[in-house]
């Protein structure tokens, strides 16, 4: 069976006495923090077990998700120390620098204008004297991700995939959880972690209560092709439904044109609209808000629209569960760092998870699990806060407002050393970063 072919990725577990599937650590979701997370504990020699709805063909498919992800300085080292981060590196583009400004609609129908006041993230600033200069991040799409991470746990014995599968029922004892599937298969874990995203049925099942709070905003994602290099720039353009970021990408491998992703967040009551536009128009209105910088542009491929919202989970943790990424805590797409919080769940849980049992201890006692919700929460809650704020703070057109945030940006601009340190912050690598986000092994 070949073990790098999502089609084939499910390996089935080992079966006890009972009947019933044995592991140390069940996952529920293969998608990008469930498939991180198993790889990081399988490389340290953890049994795991992955069940997801979906087979992993699907979810690599061109059609399945238009998103890319901005991957952190901190994520990246992460990646490269479970192994994942060659395959990933091929189709990943470096951010060198990032641009941030206020922007405005051209009443007249022009491209949109934009103040002369920004903030510039330059990434051979962000290093302390006598360091080497690493880009700030890169951008890769979902599912160039998705099949390195499958070819990762296709390389790992001690992970086992069981897609497509359909969770019917989990019970959390005292010594262990069980996990029956829809086909009446069981599986019994030490830890079962929910990666299952915003909608996480684990969650419910737990009682676990949900903060949540919609945006009238809904994110439209497209590719870009224009006529001139992005050189590595990432731009956040606020206009007053909401940013639009410009993330730059590889050029397409077979036609040579330079690309660059988009996140076009629009008022959820004219996004709708904005889809069904006829192409011609639907490409002046995305040129519009995309500018001239970059010469002619247009909008390729499909259109892929996803509502946005913030929620948090009260708590991240239950007897013998914990959630990760999105399942634990949900934010506005604005700097591009909803995956890069998830990483650092993964990251911690994995550091706390590996340490007990490396010292014989139940990963799955309450004690462990207590010490992975105290590292995440106040990170989390920061991002949750920070995100939502900024969210709120320039997606509007109110005179006032937009003379503060211009200057506010403007002073940011001309003070290194607090641009350092929101640099930093982009990058993932301020606070008490676990091992793996170090580039550390576990």
């Amino acid at each position: 069976m070949d073990r790098e072919d999502p089609e084939t990725l499910e390996r089935e577990p080992a079966v006890g006495r009972d009947g019933d599937v044995t592991t140390d650590v069940l996952i529920v979701g293969t998608g990008l923090i469930g498939a991180t997370l198993a790889a990081a504990l399988g490389s340290a020699g953890l049994r795991v077990t992955v069940i997801d709805r979906l087979p992993g063909s699907a979810q690599v498919a061109p059609n399945f998700d238009g998103r890319t992800i901005a991957i952190a300085h901190g994520s990246h080292c992460a990646l490269r120390a479970i192994g994942v981060w060659s395959a990933i590196a091929p189709h990943a583009e470096p951010i060198l620098d990032i641009r941030i400004s206020d922007g405005r609609l051209d009443p007249a129908g022009g491209p949109a204008p934009v103040s002369l006041l920004h903030l510039h993230f330059d990434h051979r600033q962000a290093v302390r004297p006598g360091q080497a200069a690493a880009p700030m991040g890169y951008i890769a799409e979902n599912r160039h991700i998705r099949a390195a991470l499958f070819r990762r746990l296709g390389e790992l014995d001690t992970v086992s995939v069981v897609a497509p599968a359909e969770l019917a029922t989990a019970m959390r004892g005292e010594d262990a959880a069980r996990v029956t599937l829809a086909d009446g298969r069981a599986i019994r874990a030490a830890l079962l972690v929910s990666a299952e995203g915003r909608g996480s049925l684990l969650r419910e099942q737990a009682g676990i209560r949900l903060h949540r709070a919609g945006y009238g905003q809904l994110a439209i994602v497209v590719t870009a092709e224009h006529a001139l290099p992005h050189r590595g720039v990432a731009q956040e353009k606020f206009l007053p439904a909401g940013p639009f970021a410009i993330l730059p990408m590889t050029d397409d491998p077979a036609s040579g044109a330079h690309r660059s992703s988009i996140v076009w967040t629009e008022r959820a009551d004219l996004a709708p609209a904005l889809l069904r536009l006829p192409e011609p128009a639907f490409q002046a209105e995305f040129a519009r808000r995309f500018g001239t910088h970059l010469g002619a542009v247009k909008a390729v491929g499909q259109r892929f629209s996803y509502p946005l919202s913030v929620q948090t989970a009260e708590r991240f943790v239950a007897p013998r569960l914990a959630l990760v990424g999105d399942a634990a805590h949900g934010i506005h797409p604005i700097a591009g760092q909803g995956w890069n919080l998830g990483l650092r769940d993964v990251a911690a849980l994995a550091e706390v998870v590996v340490d007990a049992h490396r010292l014989g201890l139940d990963i799955g006692h309450a004690a462990v699990l207590a010490d992975y919700e105290r590292w995440r929460r106040v990170d989390a809650l920061t991002m949750v806060g920070a995100t939502d704020a900024l969210n709120r703070l320039f997606s509007n057109d109110i005179a006032p407002l937009r003379l503060a945030r211009d200057v506010g940006l403007a002073a940011v601009n001309r003070l290194p050393p607090l641009r350092r340190f929101f640099m930093r912050h982009a990058m993932g690598v301020v606070g008490d970063l676990p091992r793996l986000v170090r580039g550390e092994a576990l």
